[in-house]
């Protein structure tokens, strides 16, 4: 039977109260890391956060902690190829990877940073939950297919959360959800809800949070 994908759900009151503590208190970088070798202990659950380049993915993680300069993007798209890792206070990592696509790298760094990629995504016991990071005006495109793809491999349940939803008109929506959602039906390590997000206008991210916390 199709999965049917839907907008993730305003969270009950306590579930927003619970993601809004654990953001509340303190989060803080902890490493880049550029080899498996350098990840740091799998001591806690890990959620990390992936999506092209320019897609508002430093714009998210920071309307989400709450904190201005938290993550920082790149001046140069594709330019960044560390994983970065962040802690909660008494809660999971957080995990910047670097935006993938239009990599202005030489291809030997593009290629290493690649192989460290399909390494993390299998090999961290402790990995929850991928955010796939889509923007809301193009929807699903080709350089997306290739992660959701190794997401599927490496077993992985991902969640695709809509950037700059402030971008597009409300009319737009439905077409929006569609097309991602038709892309989606054939990535079997696909969550069915979709979060709609705004980092501008702190739209969904209340949810985020939410789910986050709510994750063990």
């Amino acid at each position: 039977m199709q999965i049917q994908f839907k907008e993730a759900p305003a969270p009950e009151q306590f579930a927003a109260e619970r993601g809004r503590l654990m953001f509340a208190a303190p989060v803080e970088f902890l490493k880049g890391v550029v080899a498996m070798s350098g990840m740091p202990p799998a001591d806690r659950i890990e959620v990390c956060f992936a999506g092209r380049s320019n897609v508002g993915k430093s714009s998210l993680i920071n309307a989400l902690t709450g904190r201005k300069n938290l993550a920082r993007a790149s001046n140069t798209p594709g330019r960044t190829q560390e994983i970065n890792f962040f802690t909660t206070q008494d809660g999971p990592y957080l995990v910047d990877l670097p935006g993938y696509g239009f990599a202005q790298a030489p291809v030997p760094v593009v290629k290493k940073w690649q192989e460290l990629l399909r390494a993390y995504l299998a090999g961290r016991p402790t990995l929850r939950r991928v955010f796939v990071l889509i923007d809301s005006r193009h929807g699903v495109k080709a350089v997306d297919e290739e992660i959701l793809s190794l997401l599927d491999r490496s077993a992985v349940t991902f969640q695709v959360v809509l950037t700059k939803a402030d971008k597009i008109n409300a009319k737009d929506h439905e077409a929006l959800f569609q097309q991602v959602s038709n892309a989606l039906a054939k990535h079997p390590a696909a969550h069915p809800e979709i979060i709609l997000t705004s980092s501008d206008k702190g739209v969904g991210i209340e949810t985020l949070r939410a789910i986050i916390a709510g994750l063990d």
